[in-house]
């Protein structure tokens, strides 16, 4: 489990390197100054989680059934929040209307929560 959480970890931060060079480089052309800081916003979570991610993969205090956890919870509200902002960042340059999916932004941020929180209560039960 550590090896796929530490590979999903590396591949996140990749995919927000390059997401924040298209955002920072690409983007400035083809929609506002609010989507460009929006699309940011993704790029910033992606990375702070993709960051958690290599660090979770690390910490061998936690045991791997709890980590699992962990881990979905970050995958998933990375997938949810920062996908979703992307989407809306760039609604302007689709014909599909992203509005109709921005309910999933704060349900990926209630997963990132979720995560943090899973994190500190197994750290903490694990760390006696």
């Amino acid at each position: 489990m550590n090896r796929t959480i530490f590979l999903t970890g590396a591949v996140l931060g990749l995919l927000a390197v390059l997401l924040g060079a298209f955002g920072a480089h690409g983007l400035g052309k083809l929609v506002d100054v609010n989507a460009i800081k929006t699309f940011e916003t993704g790029v910033k979570y992606q990375m702070y989680h993709a960051l958690f991610l290599l660090i979770l993969a690390n910490v061998y205090k936690i045991p791997e059934q709890k980590k699992k956890w962990v881990f979905y919870c970050v995958l998933v509200g990375g997938i949810l929040f920062s996908f979703s902002i992307y989407a809306l960042a760039t609604n302007g340059l689709t014909s599909f209307d992203f509005k109709s999916i921005a309910f999933l932004t704060p349900i990926g941020g209630t997963f990132f929560i979720l995560g943090w929180i899973l994190l500190a209560y197994y750290g903490f039960k694990s760390l006696k």
